[in-house]
């Protein structure tokens, strides 16, 4: 259901989106990050103005926007609410819309009020009123394509064949998405620079990079004053059903640069779907035909070319656009970067398949960055060389004209965007660096079977990983047919310590040096130091990887590593330069709004001639959230449904009511302000127990003594180790005494590159608990803070959380956990994988030391990874017993990027 935050002016789609909001942004607010110094454009400085263009005083309000009560073309709350439930959240059919309203009016009947209607009369009813939105309109237009070429009766099927393009109106998108209210105080307005210090910059958003700065543009005086809109794009292929004939679709997605990078990930309207390209198919005999590859190649230039057209007039001339602070600002409309795979790339470049699209730099054994390709080179080379040397020196294919050459200072090399999923996570670890691991395992073991029961061990070992919030777990193995973006991912987290003692320490370190490499690309802000340390592990990288040929694993193979996503990661630090955090330009935003923009809504539809369906829910679904955006900024969704529809007969009661019987005798359901939040949060103790008790459960014999110290460390904080005080100079605790017990906590921390959503405050459960599912038991690892000054491990600790409890004290409730003590069992880090290691503190009689702390104290969950030495595992090991199994642990950094950020 709608909900609408009025502490930031902002919608949400359901309730448990906004009641998460209103947790991590508003209950514990996000740090402010501290800026040296900001700079900002002097010329493309966004002026306000009118709705004519005409500049205004910058402290003008904005023009006055309707604010009445008003729900139409809905007759009410409940109405809206209804059609949103069933459209766009349950996805109805219309026959089972249709039914329920059917119950309704049954119940209505059998209730004895046969002329109450239901909130519609049937799905018609319900499809007409959304259509009647007025919000979010930006219409689809068909065009045709066909091969221009001589034709005759005897030409392949595809010359005679039309290709149908559906796209919106780009002009309109784009005025939709700066008009937006919801992006208010998530939207740069202009160009700047951010220094942490006289030598360090840092970058983020896609305007606080170099390459919104250096836009040629501003030296036009007829833009000066304007508001730089860069146009970002997104095209990627997707199947809906390889079982029901292979179904492809091939969106073109767009949004803008003004946009902050978590907004883009996380809201639903950030990233709009412009346009469903033409697919050309064949028959086999003509696949591979050279003439049909070039008309594939230039129609899908031609077509996006088309489509972007509204836009090019604003290229040169500002376009007066609201912005969605409501004030109007001259646009300058920009080609900005374009979100792609490597497959894509190769199309959208005009550059050979294998070459790299932003380089010229041969694609040999060793691949590394040449020099840059732009559009002014490519032009200069074409009208310079000829058609060979252009394809086998340049690798340049001279037949594909870039759609952005039909655009001023567009230039498609520079503009292709760094893509994290792809290059790094999918491409280089999974695809490359996991499988020439395995192929070294099946190279050197004594034979086949051998080498198979080493690669069941590491897939063991990965399923012994001991648990941690959102981790997945493969339960099988990773041997599974159909590998995901998420599955990539959550072999990045354990693969490390299970492939130590199989494959040579060289290795190992390669594929560590690539994961930070990975981990820092993915941060949310990058600064010089950032980068430099990016430099120096791709360096690193590239050093170690020849491990592989030495190995025998890249031997046979000619090119090496002439790897394109591979040799890609050479322009990552550039293209963070020029276009600010990677994470807010990867393919991973295109391919999560597939789900919403071409998988549900086909899976909805009748499956025949489908596109015409999904366009149709694609424009239906804008339109609801466009309406939600509107009503929530006249403030009309506050509260929850029920809620509001009593507020509003309280007071239509109130209105027609005397003086004598207004009030009086409302209930207190009815006395709920309108300013009330109306969830609450209680936190319950699992179970109230004695102390003593509680010290036999836990198997703790020493527990009184251990809060009578903790309670001598609370009441004198400044005073002298508890340890060094005689334990009858503590406070005394009653082994009688009940306190509550809790299974779990919650730890609230920034973490931006983890959670790319608004406000970037990360909640994790931590877990004691002996009857995890009711099968396990369950105790997680945490890091605690001893020195607060400190960075990294040098200020912080490792303990194993056995219980949560709250004991009062003074009028007081001490908030604290029993742990039990890791410690580093080596100064400094493992030189192989680079990761902490730690072992359980034990006293002489090889039990754990353990204590009670504030949970004040905890940082956050950690994740403990065994060294898992020679021996193999047993087959029937299972994941709840590794932390008590091993002897030592790695720290596990690469369990999410926070942890990677914070343990150093």
């Amino acid at each position: 259901m709608g909900r609408y935050c009025r502490l930031c002016n902002y919608t949400f789609g359901t309730l448990r989106i906004y009641q998460a909001h209103r947790r991590e942004v508003h209950e514990f607010p996000r740090p402010l990050l501290a800026v040296w110094r900001k700079r900002t454009h002097k010329k493309l400085d966004a002026r306000k103005c009118d709705a004519n263009g005409n500049f205004i005083p910058q402290w003008s309000a904005p023009p006055p926007l309707p604010d009445d009560i008003d729900w139409a073309p809905f007759p009410d709350r409940p109405a809206f609410e209804f059609a949103e439930l069933v459209y766009e959240e349950s996805h109805l059919s219309k026959g089972k819309i249709s039914k329920l309203l059917q119950i309704l009016a049954a119940k209505h009947v059998v209730d004895g009020r046969p002329e109450y209607d239901p909130i519609y009369k049937d799905h018609k009813a319900l499809l007409e009123a959304i259509d009647a939105i007025e919000y979010g309109e930006a219409n689809w237009k068909t065009f045709a394509v066909r091969f221009r070429g001589p034709v005759t009766p005897n030409s392949p099927a595809w010359k005679h064949e039309t290709f149908i393009i559906h796209a919106r109106d780009t002009l309109r998108v784009a005025e939709l998405i700066a008009a937006c209210p919801d992006f208010d105080g998530k939207f740069d307005y202009v160009p700047h620079e951010e220094y942490l210090s006289e030598d360090c910059r840092r970058v983020s958003n896609l305007m606080s990079g170099q390459w919104a700065w250096k836009q040629a543009i501003s030296e036009d005086p007829a833009t000066r004053g304007s508001m730089l809109f860069p146009i970002i794009l997104g095209a990627d292929k997707t199947t809906v059903s390889v079982a029901t004939g292979n179904q492809e679709f091939h969106p073109l997605y767009m949004s803008v640069g003004n946009l902050h990078n978590n907004v883009r990930r996380a809201h639903r309207d950030s990233v709009v779907p412009v346009a469903f390209l033409a697919i050309p198919k064949t028959a086999r005999q003509w696949e591979s035909d050279e003439e049909f590859r070039i008309f594939k190649k230039q129609l899908y230039h031609t077509s996006i070319a088309k489509i972007l057209e509204p836009l090019r007039p604003g290229m040169s001339t500002p376009h007066v656009l609201r912005c969605p602070d409501g004030h109007f600002r001259r646009a300058i409309f920009e080609i900005g970067p374009f979100i792609a795979d490597y497959p894509e790339q190769v199309y959208l470049s005009g550059v050979v398949s294998g070459w790299c699209p932003k380089c010229f730099s041969i694609p040999d054994r060793v691949f590394v960055a040449g020099d840059a390709r732009t559009r002014a080179t490519t032009e200069q080379k074409k009208a310079t060389y000829t058609f060979e040397e252009q394809w086998d020196v340049f690798g340049i294919n001279p037949d594909v004209e870039p759609f952005t050459s039909y655009f001023p200072r567009a230039d498609i090399h520079e503009l292709l965007t760094p893509d994290l999923l792809h290059q790094l996570i999918k491409g280089t670890f999974k695809d490359h660096l996991v499988t020439w691991v395995l192929e070294y395992i099946k190279s050197t073991a004594d034979s086949e079977r051998e080498a198979n029961k080493i690669i069941d061990d590491i897939d063991r070992r990965i399923n012994a990983t001991p648990p941690f919030p959102g981790l997945r777990r493969f339960p099988q193995g990773r041997n599974f047919k159909q590998w995901t973006g998420d599955d990539s991912k959550a072999l990045m987290k354990v693969f490390l310590p299970a492939i130590v003692g199989y494959v040579p320490d060289q290795m190992v370190q390669c594929i560590a040096a690539l994961l930070d490499f990975c981990y820092i690309a993915r941060r949310s802000t990058h600064d010089t130091h950032s980068l430099a340390a990016m430099e120096h592990l791709l360096a690193r990288f590239q050093h170690l990887r020849v491990i592989f040929e030495d190995a025998g694993v890249r031997i046979d193979n000619h090119e090496g590593f002439a790897l394109p996503r591979q040799h890609a990661l050479f322009h990552y630090v550039r293209n963070i330069q020029l276009f600010g955090s990677p994470n807010g330009l990867c393919s991973s935003i295109t391919e999560s709004k597939h789900i919403s923009a071409v998988k549900v809504p086909w899976r909805a539809s009748s499956r025949h001639n489908a596109l015409g369906q999904i366009i149709r829910k694609i424009t239906r679904s804008q339109k609801i959230a466009a309406a939600r955006a509107e009503f929530g900024r006249r403030r009309m969704l506050f509260g929850d449904v029920l809620k509001y529809a009593r507020m509003v007969m309280r007071h239509l009661n109130r209105d027609g009511a005397s003086d004598s019987d207004s009030d009086s005798g409302s209930t207190s359901a009815d006395s709920i302000s309108e300013d009330e939040e109306d969830e609450r949060f209680r936190y319950l103790a699992e179970a109230a127990e004695t102390i003593e008790k509680l010290a036999h459960t836990l198997n703790q014999p020493h527990l009184v003594a251990h809060l009578r110290r903790f309670l001598q460390s609370q009441r004198d904080p400044e005073g002298p180790n508890p340890d060094l005080i005689p334990l009858d100079e503590c406070p005394y605790v009653w082994s009688g005494e009940r306190m509550d017990v809790y299974h779990c906590a919650t730890a609230t921390f920034y973490a931006p590159s983890e959670l790319a959503g608004p406000g970037g405050m990360r909640r994790e459960m931590i877990r004691a608990t002996p009857r995890w599912f009711g099968l396990y038991p369950r105790f997680d690892t945490v890091l605690v803070s001893l020195d607060r000054d400190a960075l990294g491990m040098d200020g912080m600790t490792v303990a194993r959380v056995r219980g949560f409890f709250a004991y009062p004290d003074e009028d007081i409730v001490h908030e604290c956990a029993l742990v039990e003590w890791f410690i580093l069992d080596e100064p400094e880090r493992d030189e192989v994988t680079g990761m902490w290691v730690v072992r359980p503190d034990v006293h002489e009689d090889g039990t754990r030391v353990t204590d009670i702390i504030s949970i004040e104290s905890i940082v956050r969950a950690c994740h403990l990874a065994p060294v898992y030495g020679t021996t193999p595992l047993p087959h029937d090991f299972r994941y709840a017993d590794s932390l008590d199994a091993f002897r030592r642990y790695y720290v596990n950094w690469y369990i999410d990027y926070h942890a990677h950020e914070t343990i150093c």
